[in-house]
């Protein structure tokens, strides 16, 4: 709507005095503003002192004006050989309502406001000068961090009356653009309008998940939940080619997904770098975990956004199986000069006169990939006259441009536990589209992200070195990743020469002949799969955190240094295994992988071969220390060398496949799987330890370590001077529990066994009775600081046995999944959102936290306080609740002709229904629930009296059609639940029970 961002303050002063008038001055605004200049979040904190030097104030009006202040560095302050200007600048721009014409003079001086006080609390300057002095007196802006106070000089109000001021911070690309920027924000009305426009986003968006219940702080702590979902995953949008017909983006290759608003992180939270670009189509850097869990409810609240988070996701996993650590928007790509021209001549004219801009567009949209936010700006730099609207012109693009995922492999290490989440978004498209199942395994083909960093052999990350007190030597993975000098020269053939930027291309896998390389999804599975099968410790239990870096928990720092590995991952691979086994067998399909997997298989084969059937159930020696036996510890030798020589061999694929049979695939899953239960029973014989032993005895670990008993030194060092080893012999080390692997396993069970290992968890460490809620892990006293910076915290705070929330919600939504009704509405009722005590919480039950403080605190008046910020996986986990509460688990399923049917199956509690108001007679139902389906059709629950809905069927529905035609039917078949998927010809669907 506008082309410059802004922060907007407005500040109501009112006189509830009935007689006499007000006479006052004001200062109003930031008593700190930061200029334009780089990337200044880290200078500010080591060079802040330093960095002043460059900064100064500049005005846009004429000599001795104050009302366009406009603050910026004089050049980006690096220590470079190569010298960059600094043009761009925030700005500040003040009125009074009503008054816009007359903008109010700034007060930037920090010292003419603050005086001596640096604290910036008491305004020592205003006790010995009037504002209007400190008006007429010369400021100064440079060497210094200034202040944007909007002065208002002797105003009167009137009884009854009220004033208000309103102030614009933001940024602008030179001072020149600050009168333009001014006499937009100047026009009659124009704060107010942009206040109710905000509103009435939040509201456009927030509708999608409209839920009236009994209980009306519930029915908005969805509606935020939703929000703060969307602000973290991203609003997906439709552009291209999008009509009224229902089509998706599986339909239609000229329907585009594109998600606004992405970005990880809060405001709140001092470790994210929280962005907010001033572009259109905003979006910032992403998490690839945060971005993949909290869009796995897309498709279900948006069907026709189709596979497409699934597809992008699973492209950019590595044929290593891991993944880059950033995500960022899908980029956009035309290859067809005849296209590109095409296009701009339908946007900026047939005549002679445009030619110039018509080549200009031309050569924009032909010159690399490019986002719809950058195509607007770059328009705008070349002032390109389009003579159709930017909305059309964005649509006409996207249909016939090709997208393609953009990621970044930030720093070191990879994340162990992002590939788990692939799962969830299969799961959520089946439920939508369970008759596109086979299509969507077999026939559509995707890449493989290409990364520069490699994850090193172990001879070139276990190293000897001391113990964290210097008490001992022990052997330690260190470096886990490295940058492939080799793989960053190839990467360099597909730099454009026209922005010097690497190519998207660039980022995916080739083979020897250049050749971009593609499997279908299910193939791409059972690579991954392979993968983490391979990777299982030495006593089969975890998948190895062998790449740098943990799983979920990523406080849990410095167990990849003690070869430590996790049971979460296993269960994930357990669950994924099963998929790929039925789905093979169900479509009786055959698969191609690279020869190198095919390699790889062979050897995994032969070393299980050797390993035999023998189940090598651990023995504790007289210390209670598990030693790996030798087998195992040969087997795993065996498979971590050959996945080695994989990952060499796959620096680009050599182009040659193979091809297994469904049966073949099914055999090989069915031994691995036999592998996977003997690894996760020689779990639960080790288990965990601390100080609640008998109870944790019968609940899954989480964790493990691995101690390297023997050694040998290569010869060789790292850079730091620790000598390289090879393990010769391991011992298994133990850790306490920890929800995430309660949370995982359950995943994995029948409601029975879940209703088992629930009782025991409540008996356990896990469970913080006072708050009647669950803690990330029980008491972690007396482990080692090798563990990671968790054990730096206090406990109750942070990751050492806090309530985490996202975890929490977790392990909730594990117990509504398994049918476990009862158990999981007491929990709600007492450890989620809005339901807790709002005083303890200290801030709005309508917003997460990161976690809650638990009684494990020192300080007995924390207890139960929320903690930073809100946007976190909590609202993932919140949104798949409210789906299995409102909808339930399988919305559509093909009945035993194959024929697609619809069935809503809610899981609701009598108390969460409120009285019809509409009921008109008897023979209407007196009780509703009411919530939208795919964000746009009504539903309603109707019931004759308050009663539990626990996986409960309808007896009949009503559904309203658009046309104004209604149809009464006892289930929802063929045609009619395809209409309902398109949500297009949809009114309402009204069902009773």
């Amino acid at each position: 709507e506008e082309d410059f961002g802004a922060f907007v303050k407005r500040t109501t002063i009112s006189n509830l005095d009935e007689k006499d008038a007000l006479h006052l001055s004001v200062l109003d605004g930031l008593a700190r503003i930061q200029p334009v200049g780089g990337k200044l979040e880290a200078q500010l904190k080591m060079i802040g002192r330093t960095l002043e030097g460059f900064m100064n104030v500049h005005h846009a009006g004429s000599e001795g004006d104050l009302t366009m202040p406009f603050f910026r560095m004089s050049e980006i302050a690096d220590d470079d050989a190569a010298v960059v200007v600094e043009e761009a600048g925030h700005f500040c721009l003040s009125y009074i309502e009503y008054q816009e014409k007359n903008l109010l003079p700034i007060v930037y001086d920090t010292n003419k406001v603050f005086g001596e006080d640096t604290s910036l609390l008491r305004p020592m300057g205003l006790y010995e000068k009037s504002i209007k002095e400190i008006l007429e007196a010369k400021q100064y802006g440079a060497a210094r961090t200034s202040s944007a106070f909007a002065a208002v000089d002797d105003v009167t109000i009137w009884p009854g009356q009220e004033i208000t001021i309103t102030s614009f911070y933001g940024r602008a690309d030179s001072v020149t653009d600050l009168p333009i920027i001014a006499r937009r924000i100047t026009q009659g009305g124009f704060a107010q309008f942009k206040l109710s426009r905000a509103r009435a986003l939040i509201q456009q968006i927030t509708s999608g998940a409209e839920t009236v219940t009994a209980d009306h702080l519930f029915d908005k702590h969805v509606e935020q939940m939703f929000l703060d979902n969307s602000l973290m995953g991203g609003i997906p949008v439709l552009l291209g080619d999008v009509d009224d017909d229902g089509r998706n983006a599986d339909d239609d290759e000229k329907i585009k997904v594109y998600h606004l608003f992405s970005r990880r992180g809060d405001l709140e939270r001092d470790y994210d770098n929280f962005i907010i670009e001033n572009t259109y189509f905003s979006e910032g850097p992403s998490n690839f975990r945060d971005v993949i869990q909290n869009r796995r409810n897309d498709v279900i609240f948006n069907p026709r956004v189709g596979a497409f988070n699934f597809n992008m996701f699973l492209s950019l996993i590595q044929a290593d199986g891991y993944n880059p650590l950033s995500v960022e928007a899908v980029v956009f790509s035309i290859d067809d000069p005849e296209v590109c021209l095409r296009l701009a001549t339908n946007v900026v004219g047939f005549a002679d006169g445009h030619r110039a801009q018509r080549e200009a567009l031309a050569s924009i949209l032909c010159d690399g990939e490019f986002r719809p936010g950058q195509l607007v700006e770059m328009i705008e730099e070349q002032s390109i006259f389009l003579m159709t609207s930017l909305s059309s012109l964005i649509d006409d693009v996207a249909a016939a441009s090709k997208v393609s995922p953009a990621a970044v492999t930030e720093g070191a290490g990879f994340a162990a536990d992002h590939w788990t989440y692939l799962m969830d978004l299969l799961s959520s498209y089946l439920q939508i589209y369970p008759d596109r199942e086979e299509y969507l395994l077999f026939s559509n083909k995707l890449t493989y992200y290409y990364s520069h960093r490699v994850v090193s052999p172990r001879k070139s990350k276990y190293v000897l070195s001391k113990s964290y007190n210097g008490e001992w030597l022990h052997v330690r993975q260190l470096d886990a990743t490295y940058e492939s000098t080799e793989r960053v020269e190839y990467m360099r053939q597909y730099v454009n020469p026209a922005s010097g930027w690497y190519k998207n291309e660039a980022s995916i896998q080739h083979d020897v002949e250049g050749n971009i390389f593609r499997s279908s999804a299910i193939e791409k599975l059972f690579l991954l799969a392979t993968i983490k099968f391979s990777t299982r410790d030495p006593f089969g239990m975890g998948i190895e955190y062998e790449a740098g870096k943990p799983g979920w928990n990523t406080a849990l720092n410095g167990i990849s240094s003690m070869l430590g590995s996790g049971l979460p991952e296993t269960y994930e691979l357990k669950i994924l295994l099963r998929y790929i086994h039925d789905a093979i067998l169900k479509f009786d399909r055959s698969i191609t992988v690279p020869k190198e997997l095919a390699v790889l298989i062979e050897k995994i084969s032969t070393a299980l071969d050797e390993l035999g059937d023998n189940e090598h159930m651990p023995i504790h020696d007289s210390e209670g220390i598990f030693k790996v036996p030798q087998p195992l510890f040969l087997y795993w030798d065996a498979v971590a060398t050959a996945r080695e020589e994989y990952r060499t061999e796959t620096a680009l694929f050599s182009g040659e496949t193979r091809e297994y049979s469904s049966d073949d695939i099914a055999k090989l899953i069915r031994r691995w799987m036999k592998q996977i239960g003997l690894g996760i029973n020689r779990a639960h014989v080790i288990g965990s330890h601390g100080h609640d032993q008998k109870v944790a005895a019968v609940i899954t670990p989480t964790y493990f370590s691995y101690n390297v008993t023997k050694w040998e030194e290569t010869g060789f060092h790292n850079d730091e001077g620790h000598p390289f080893c090879i393990a010769k012999e391991m011992a298994v080390g133990k850790f306490p529990l920890f929800l995430e692997g309660v949370a995982r396993v359950m995943k994995t069970m029948d409601k029975k066994q879940a209703a088992v290992l629930y009782e025991h968890v409540k008996q356990s460490g896990l469970r913080d009775n006072e708050l009647k809620m669950y803690t990330l892990s029980s008491t972690l006293a007396g482990q080692s600081y090798d563990m990671g910076r968790m054990m730096g915290f206090s406990s109750g705070w942070l990751e050492n046995q806090s309530v985490w929330m996202d975890q929490s919600y977790k392990y909730y939504l594990e117990l509504i999944k398994k049918g476990m009704f009862d158990q999981f509405f007491e929990e709600m009722r007492s450890g989620m959102l809005p339901f807790i005590d709002g005083q303890k919480y200290g801030r709005s039950v309508m917003e997460c936290s990161s976690f809650i403080v638990s009684s494990a605190f020192e300080d007995p008046n924390f207890f139960g306080r929320g903690v930073l910020a809100r946007l976190s996986g909590s609202a993932a986990e919140f949104l798949s609740i409210w789906k299995l509460m409102f909808i339930g688990d399988t919305l559509f399923q093909l009945n035993e002709g194959g024929k697609l049917e619809m069935q809503l199956v809610p899981s609701l509690p009598a108390w969460l229904f409120r009285e019809n108001e509409f009921a008109q007679s008897r023979a209407d139902k007196k009780y509703v629930i009411r919530f939208k389906l795919f964000t746009s059709i009504n539903v309603a629950y109707f019931t004759a009296t308050p009663k539990d809905l626990f996986g409960v069927k309808p007896l009949r529905y009503t559904i309203g059609l658009r046309d104004g035609s209604i149809m009464s039917v006892d289930t929802i078949s063929s045609t009619l639940a395809a209409n309902i998927r398109k949500v297009v010809l949809i009114d309402y669907i009204h069902a009773y029970f």
